[in-house]
């Protein structure tokens, strides 16, 4: 049964600012910019320059904004804005180019993708135009490492279905044959021992190497994989040195033979510093990437449409009522914006500055091992603020420092007690186990419970357990696969 009752609650709710905020702190430098870029095309309020700020008070029930006039606005009529509508479209363009014009476009060059390559190469071939249709369609299952990771019968099945091609899985193979043999040498491959093997018979000069090295992969992957060698070994009734070479062929092959050719398509990610740290001595300068402290100001000419439509607004049409709305909501909306990016910078300063307070004998050396425990915790307490703020903060950021670029968040480890009781950073244990493993006899290579005793004799008392997933989180495989001849 429906009914009515009062009630009275408590309810933190963010404001439309602090969400803003919240969603610029965690934007990078790289990409503020296309975030402002875009702010500014949306709010023709917002302007971006260097001229000085002027304060124009609104109405007791508006808010103060900050007002700019550039040149180009100078001219500009807020009722044109208005009344666009009326204005024919035609109007708005011009052609002020002639047939005698030289055309001064900078021609931008683009390199054919790694699947275009191949179709150039097969049309070289002599084949049926059905065959040239299913084999491109088999080209186009290649993926960018240059393997054909799907089944033969679902390929059958999209033929079918997509495009009402009949075809069958014996017609596929002799196809896929024709594919193998494009370059580079190992296309088309169903796994990675068919492209080895596909690459070694593609070599002119037949050795003995060469066909040992085809023998293991064909009969013997599975302990090639796995660097068992003593099985090698006895299995081919051959010396260490034989096998040596044999495994120097396969060393020099491409496990991935499609990247050779997809360079030219393949975007080049830059890595922008957001913070910039310099040493001198024994101090430390901490500089804010130009890019997040850009020039924004709010438009005087709209302050002023303003100011002369709100004086106006007792005798003012609905029109201009409507006008009046919209010009505050983009004053409102441009003000927020600037104090959105002033807080960010202020933020990001602050943030960055305590972190590197924290870890200044590390900026100040380079050294690794002085890197102190720290977590999001530890930094929120010093700069008062929340923990989720800091997340914001480092997440996707760089800093550039003398000794390298590195991820905000890689300066943040748990800690660990030393034999003396000293607490240090985990990133410092893992370190030295990379030195130790750096230095090892790849012949012998040390298993984790050999790191585990030296990490002991060092002052870390270290599981074998903990030992284990240290080195899988530095990418290091376990001490089998690191063994050589």
């Amino acid at each position: 049964m429906l009914g009515q009752r009062l009630e009275q609650k408590l309810l933190q709710k963010l404001s439309p600012q602090q969400i803003q905020l919240m969603k610029l702190l965690q934007v990078p430098t790289v990409a503020i910019e296309q975030r402002i870029k875009e702010e500014l095309e949306s709010n023709p309020a917002l302007e971006e320059g260097n001229e000085l700020e002027q304060e124009n008070e609104y109405d007791d029930e508006y808010s103060d904004a900050y007002d700019e006039v550039t040149e180009a606005e100078q001219e500009f009529d807020f009722s044109d804005y208005i009344d666009d509508d009326e204005t024919p479209d035609y109007k708005l363009y011009s052609n002020n180019s002639s047939p005698d014009d030289d055309e001064k476009a900078v021609p931008l060059s683009g390199g054919k993708s790694f699947h275009e390559l191949l179709e150039n190469q097969l049309q070289l071939r002599l084949l049926s135009e059905h065959e040239k249709e299913v084999a491109a369609h088999l080209i186009g299952n290649i993926d960018e490492s240059g393997y054909l990771r799907r089944e033969l019968y679902a390929i059958v099945d999209d033929l079918a279905f997509t495009q009402n091609i009949m075809t069958s899985e014996d017609e596929l193979e002799k196809l896929l044959k024709v594919i193998h043999d494009l370059d580079p040498p190992g296309v088309g491959a169903r796994d990675l021992q068919e492209c080895l093997i596909l690459q070694l018979e593609r070599k002119d000069a037949e050795s003995e190497a060469q066909q040992l090295a085809i023998d293991i992969l064909e009969n013997a992957f599975d302990e090639f994989t796995k660097k068992h060698y003593d099985k090698l070994l006895k299995k081919f009734n051959i010396d260490e040195e034989q096998l040596k070479e044999a495994i120097d062929e396969i060393l020099k092959l491409n496990p991935k033979p499609g990247n050779s050719m997809s360079e030219s398509a393949t975007v080049t990610e830059h890595v922008v510093p957001d913070f910039t740290i310099r040493s001198q001595d024994d101090d430390l300068e901490l500089l804010l990437n130009g890019r997040n402290a850009p020039e924004l100001n709010i438009s005087k000419q709209y302050s002023d449409m303003f100011k002369e439509y709100s004086n106006n607004k007792k005798g003012a049409s609905k029109s201009q009522k409507d006008a009046l709305m919209f010009v505050k909501q983009k004053l409102d909306s441009a003000k927020w914006f600037i104090d959105a990016i002033k807080q960010r910078q202020n933020t990001l300063s602050l943030t960055m500055q305590a972190i590197m307070e924290y870890q200044r004998d590390y900026f100040l050396t380079g050294d690794e091992t002085k890197i102190k425990p720290m977590i999001l915790k530890d930094i929120a307490e010093r700069v008062n603020l929340d923990i989720s703020t800091i997340s914001r903060v480092v997440n996707s950021k760089y800093v550039q420092t003398p000794f390298g670029t590195f991820l905000l968040k890689s300066f943040f480890s748990e800690s660990l007690s030393t034999d003396s009781g000293e607490e240090v950073s985990t990133r410092e244990v893992k370190k030295i186990l990379e030195d130790e493993v750096g230095r090892e006899d790849k012949k012998k290579p040390l298993t984790d419970e050999k790191l585990a005793k030296i990490l002991k004799e060092k002052g870390y008392n270290i599981a074998r357990r903990t030992v284990a997933k240290y080195r899988e989180q530095l990418g290091i495989p376990v001490a089998r696969l690191r063994k050589d001849l």
